[in-house]
């Protein structure tokens, strides 16, 4: 996987810090991520936005979702750039893969082995290819980056979260945690080691700074 940085102004050289950010949907891993990223002058990777781009390929080539061998060919051959933009096989799909159609997918997808194997061999590289970087997802902590430096899980009320993802609804993302923390490979959990952040309490600058002192 070729992928664009988002490299802003660094004001603190941790260049080689590895951090990996795991929680539900709604609980605040890209705006944590992307303040981290910025305050380390360091790059961030939205994994699930990985798998996003793997479910919106689904829908575009009219791959049923839960043909396992079909979907993992496709993730395969799949040429994806996230960074401040995600392009697929060149094409622009940061907001489609917002939509309602591909989150309804996208934890069918996940939940496919032999895509997140794909997956993770790319998240892995991404991360050697840098010496460091923040990496969000479900399973960084736990099996993408098990030996990160700072692992983080982020948790917010059902009622939090929702408002967040208005989009989406609650009963669709309670759906999507029920998928996500019950599928049979890389399940959602909190990593062993994590710190576990309500950031339902906490302003995202509050928890920054909590965050910088405990690397």
């Amino acid at each position: 996987m070729s992928s664009s940085p988002e490299r802003p102004t660094a004001t603190r050289p941790d260049a080689s810090v590895v951090i990996a950010i795991d929680g539900p949907a709604g609980s605040g891993k890209s705006t944590l991520s992307r303040a981290l990223a910025e305050r380390l002058g360091i790059d961030r990777l939205d994994t699930g936005a990985m798998y996003r781009s793997v479910a919106w390929a689904v829908l575009r080539d009219g791959v049923d979702p839960v043909d396992q061998e079909a979907v993992a060919a496709l993730a395969r051959n799949l040429d994806i750039m996230v960074g401040g933009t995600v392009v697929a096989d060149g094409i622009d799909i940061t907001e489609a893969i917002r939509g309602p159609e591909v989150s309804a997918t996208v934890s069918a997808v996940a939940a496919n082995p032999d895509v997140r194997a794909v997956m993770v061999t790319r998240q892995r590289s991404w991360v050697d290819a840098r010496g460091g970087g923040v990496v969000e997802g479900r399973d960084i902590g736990s099996v993408v980056l098990p030996d990160a430096d700072l692992k983080l899980y982020l948790t917010a009320s059902p009622e939090v979260r929702a408002a967040r993802r208005s989009e989406e609804g609650a009963e669709a993302l309670a759906r999507r945690d029920r998928l996500d923390s019950t599928r049979a490979v890389s399940p959602l959990e909190v990593p062993p080691g994590a710190r576990v952040v309500d950031t339902g309490a906490l302003e995202v600058e509050a928890i920054v700074e909590q965050v910088l002192a405990w690397l």
